[in-house]
């Protein structure tokens, strides 16, 4: 079943809301059982792949929150293209390493596919080598 664009943007703003408040199984109650989710990256750090289950969802931001300093992000959203079930969201990433206090900055985009009201893909498209540089996995 084709999703409308109004029912994207809805779970699109729910993910970007859940992402802001740090809510993990928030994030995860947004996304369909079975989903195509891939993060590229270096193989040193823990977050980087793919998952196939929604379970595989709120691990993925527990894992990934704590290598970063408290305080230290900044996520900027400059943009959100919705396209029937295709939500595009353009935002600029700035953290900060939690051990070490390196700073690093990327461009980003996510690619989510919306299907019957749940999110079933996330993509994300980052400048890997700049992430692992920052961690020294590069």
């Amino acid at each position: 079943m084709a999703t409308d664009t109004r029912t994207s943007r809805t779970v699109a703003q729910k993910f970007v809301d859940a992402l802001g408040r740090q809510d993990p199984e928030g994030i995860q109650e947004l996304f369909a059982e079975e989903i195509d989710w891939y993060v590229p990256g270096s193989d040193a750090l823990p977050w980087t792949g793919r998952r196939t289950r929604r379970e595989e969802v709120a691990p993925y931001f527990t894992t990934m929150w704590p290598h970063f300093a408290p305080g230290g992000s900044e996520v900027v959203l400059e943009r959100v293209v919705v396209d029937g079930g295709d939500v595009v969201l353009l935002a600029v990433f700035t953290h900060t390493v939690a051990a070490g206090g390196k700073e690093f900055t990327t461009p980003a985009a996510m690619h989510l596919a919306v299907e019957d009201s749940r999110i079933v893909r996330m993509h994300l498209y980052e400048d890997t080598l700049a992430v692992g540089e920052a961690f020294g996995a590069a």
